[in-house]
């Protein structure tokens, strides 16, 4: 996996850089064609501009893995976009370097009268592939998307699941120097999205560039060396993929739409600099279970969790979280300080530990991870460690899923 250290400069060439981009859509607020054609000057008079980004500036080194995340609405995927040259910037210029590569609409250039066969050279020769590179490639792009016994079938008769895997083996394979994947790593089964995401990690080996959109904040920072966090179509926030995750999940965004967009731009980044610097005060240092990672939590047990943080600062009001996570990423069990009896005790600087305890478990079977968050009186993010603390469950045959029951049945006749 790629180190996140490397989110420092390093003496690395560009690969993209992005100057002074800004991009406008007009905003049409005619109710049909009709009234725009019988009254064109009403709908000059019904139209407003919308600046999906603004004035935005970002180099891209070769080798780096970039998130680009921040709420919906925020620009990060028209950003992706015009990076990969499918939407021209209103003004501002995008410069690149070597085979680009946009995992952005999965099966765009595919036709539904078309076999899976004769698609695959068809969406090659549109990604930049010549005929002969295609043929040398076909075997391992049939073989990633695991739908060998329907190559030649129309792809009018595929599933949307049969679709996507055939689009991202296609795209995947186009052997880019700049990826550009924009939230299609959830395609498929399980074992689909893994095989992508080892794709993923043998290109980051391989030191070829990505650049990823994805609502997936964990994804984000096991992925990513950098991370770039969009808020109105501007940069808010450029670094370290864990602050930026905190960042946007600290929610700078502001729901005020009176106040002017220069205005709400510089308070969202006074706020990120603030918490950014709390941030550094606050760090949860040790976590751990018992059972610990390797032993067996019975039904019935109880699981002991003890968070080990140091603070640099004098709180009167903050919260403490415990989040039990299972194989699938699912949060099945939470809780905190403020709801398990320590409500706003006082903390002095220094160095502390606190012991949850989580009685009568009952967990489905499987491997469990311990995740810590610690929130400040403004439910900021100071701190967060999802790598310490862990155990597993092991359950009887009476019942499966996340719930363990020592479940029975008889006859009622």
């Amino acid at each position: 996996m790629t180190s996140k250290s490397t989110a420092v400069k390093t003496a690395r060439p560009n690969v993209v850089e992005i100057r002074d981009v800004s991009k406008r859509f007009v905003l049409h607020k005619d109710k049909s064609l009709k009234e725009r054609v019988l009254h064109p000057r009403r709908s000059r008079e019904h139209r407003d501009d919308f600046w999906a980004l603004k004035d935005v500036n970002l180099e891209i080194e070769a080798g780096s893995t970039i998130g680009l995340i921040g709420p919906n609405g925020s620009g990060k995927s028209t950003l992706l976009k015009t990076i990969g040259g499918i939407i021209e910037p209103t003004s501002g210029a995008v410069y690149s370097r070597g085979r680009l590569a946009a995992l952005l609409e999965l099966g765009a250039g595919f036709h539904p009268d078309l076999t899976g066969r004769e698609n695959v050279y068809l969406n090659a020769a549109i990604l930049g592939m010549d005929r002969e590179e295609t043929e040398s490639r076909f075997e391992e792009i049939v073989d990633f998307s695991g739908i060998r016994p329907f190559i030649d079938t129309q792809v009018k008769f595929y599933s949307s699941g049969m679709y996507v895997r055939l689009a991202f083996a296609v795209a995947i394979n186009v052997n880019p120097d700049v990826l550009l994947v924009d939230e299609v790593l959830a395609v498929g089964d399980e074992a689909f999205q893994k095989k992508c995401l080892d794709k993923i990690k043998q290109f980051q080996e391989e030191g070829r560039t990505i650049v990823i959109v994805s609502h997936s904040l964990p994804q984000i920072v096991e992925l990513c060396t950098r991370a770039v966090v969009m808020g109105h179509g501007h940069v808010i926030f450029d670094g370290h993929p864990e602050d930026a995750v905190s960042i946007l999940r600290a929610g700078f965004d502001s729901a005020d739409q009176a106040e002017s967009e220069q205005g709400r731009l510089e308070r969202d980044r006074a706020r990120i600099e603030e918490i950014a610097r709390r941030r550094q005060l606050v760090q949860i240092t040790n976590v751990t279970s018992t059972p610990s990672e390797g032993e067996d939590l019975l039904p019935g047990s109880t699981l002991e969790v003890a968070v080990t943080f140091e603070t640099q600062l004098d709180l009167t009001a903050w919260d403490l979280t415990v989040a039990l996570v299972n194989q699938l990423g699912t949060t099945v069990l939470v809780t905190s300080t403020h709801v398990s009896g320590l409500k706003n005790a006082p903390l002095g600087i220094g160095e502390h530990t606190i012991n949850f305890t989580l009685p009568n478990l009952s967990m489905g079977a499987g491997e469990y991870l311990v995740t810590t968050t610690f929130l400040d009186d403004q439910r900021h993010e100071l701190s967060r460690r999802e790598d310490l603390g862990g155990f597993r469950a092991v359950t009887g045959p009476e019942s499966i899923g996340p719930v363990y029951a020592d479940a029975s049945s008889t006859f009622l006749d």
